[in-house]
């Protein structure tokens, strides 16, 4: 199990993390799973609840949620970030996303979603000077 872990450059996730939160004022969490959930929507929704992202300021928390042994990953935004994008932004994180998981590339696969989900929420919740962090910058695992 600890060998699917260090899969995960966990450094370089949480600094994508925080380079794309210093543009918007939307939050982005990443949880890593070591189960193998058996509905991953309902996993990815009750972590969306407990890691509090319903409750950012302006609604505008995007969890992506990986379940590395199921080969399955889920992405969730808040309602104000769905609202402003729709499904075609959602398949195209998750089509970037699950390029580079084919070849393996777990981290660059969770990067590339940061980014693409940061840009989207810089664009629509830019960064103001009032802004703080609402929810931590790290990887949640269960």
């Amino acid at each position: 199990m600890a060998s699917l872990f260090s899969q995960f450059d966990s450094d370089r996730i949480v600094a994508a993390i925080g380079a794309a939160e210093k543009k918007t004022s939307g939050e982005i969490r990443v949880h890593v799973t070591r189960r193998i959930p058996k509905d991953l929507e309902e996993g990815a929704l009750r972590r969306f609840h407990l890691l509090g992202m319903t409750k950012t300021a302006e609604r505008n928390g995007v969890l992506l949620y990986i379940a590395p042994r199921a080969r399955q990953f889920r992405i969730l935004g808040d309602v104000a970030i769905h609202e402003k994008c729709g499904l075609d932004f959602w398949k195209d994180v998750a089509s970037a996303m699950e390029a580079s998981f084919r070849k393996g590339e777990l981290t660059e696969g969770v990067v590339k979603g940061v980014e693409r989900v940061g840009e989207v929420l810089a664009r629509h919740f830019p960064r103001r000077s009032r802004d703080r962090n609402e929810l931590p910058d790290r990887i949640d695992q269960d």
